[in-house]
């Protein structure tokens, strides 16, 4: 017998969401093997979550469901971000009006710049793949994935109009990174739009100076195969506060709890102007 059994399982809390799952999918057309999975599972669903037991297709479309919904829903709140600057209104406020909704929820409502790490962008993609292959134009995916895409380059142009020279260059800026890690808690950087961002900043001359609590060796790994190109340079500092010294701008790329109450002032005397770009919406 064969059981389709897809994880629910996040990144950093993995064993937790294990043994309190919010809901165990089986896929199986074997009354046998659905019997087996139930008795195995039962100890871990005690608190009445469910055990869905369905058809192996339905259960692999499930996962990767869940996981577009969740990026659907990040990326329209980075869109509403996006016009949020734009009419004036404020993204955070925005957030807790609608996640009042019942029918909305408060979860996945966080704008930032674009979301990253190996489940969201392979599970979109895959379902995306799957749609064209059959001949289905899966219009919102094509949204998501352009999207969260151009999110990722979104504070480059805004970093530009603060700091660039008369070329529209960054030659001789230093700009602190505050978060190499696709999301808090883990070192994983797998599509991380810290990354993306290092590389724009490289290509137009800054001098990057990076700090991250976990993501240091992940990111040296990841740009020793895929090497930086441009002009200028990026080193890593052991503290927030080393990071920031004689910085040009900082910008928050990973919403770490560490970044969300430093002394403030002491970054903003330690940087030779005081510009902070957030964009993860860590700050007030």
């Amino acid at each position: 017998d064969v059981v389709s059994n897809p994880e629910f399982l996040r990144e950093g809390v993995a064993v937790e969401d294990f043994m309190k799952p919010e809901r165990v999918v089986v896929g199986t057309s074997s009354e046998k093997a659905g019997d087996l999975m139930r008795r195995l599972y039962e100890p871990f669903v005690r608190s009445g979550n469910p055990i869905l037991v369905m058809d192996e297709a339905s259960a692999e479309m499930t996962k990767y469901a869940a996981n577009a919904m969740l990026a659907t829903k990040i990326t329209f709140m980075n869109e509403i971000a996006n016009l949020c600057d734009l009419v004036g209104a404020d993204v955070d406020k925005v957030r807790r009006g609608i996640g009042t909704d019942s029918r909305i929820g408060s979860k996945f409502l966080y704008a930032g710049i674009g979301f990253g790490g190996s489940c969201f962008p392979k599970d979109v993609q895959a379902l995306h793949r799957t749609a064209r292959e059959e001949g289905y134009d899966f219009q919102i995916l094509d949204a998501v994935l352009r999207v969260n895409d151009a999110q990722k380059h979104v504070l480059v142009p805004q970093v530009l109009e603060a700091l660039a020279d008369g070329a529209g260059r960054l030659d001789g800026r230093r700009i602190a990174l505050w978060g190499l890690a696709f999301k808090p808690h883990t070192d994983d950087v797998r599509e991380a739009p810290a990354h993306v961002l290092i590389r724009e900043f490289v290509r137009l001359g800054a001098e990057v100076v990076a700090f991250d609590p976990e993501a240091v060796e992940t990111t040296q790994a990841a740009f020793a195969r895929e090497p930086l190109v441009g002009p200028g340079s990026l080193t890593y500092a052991a503290t927030v506060y080393e990071a920031a010294q004689d910085a040009d701008a900082l910008v928050v790329a990973t919403e770490w709890p560490e970044f969300r109450r430093p002394d403030m002032e002491r970054v903003r005397r330690s940087m030779v102007q005081p510009v902070v770009f957030d964009g993860r919406n860590v700050f007030e």
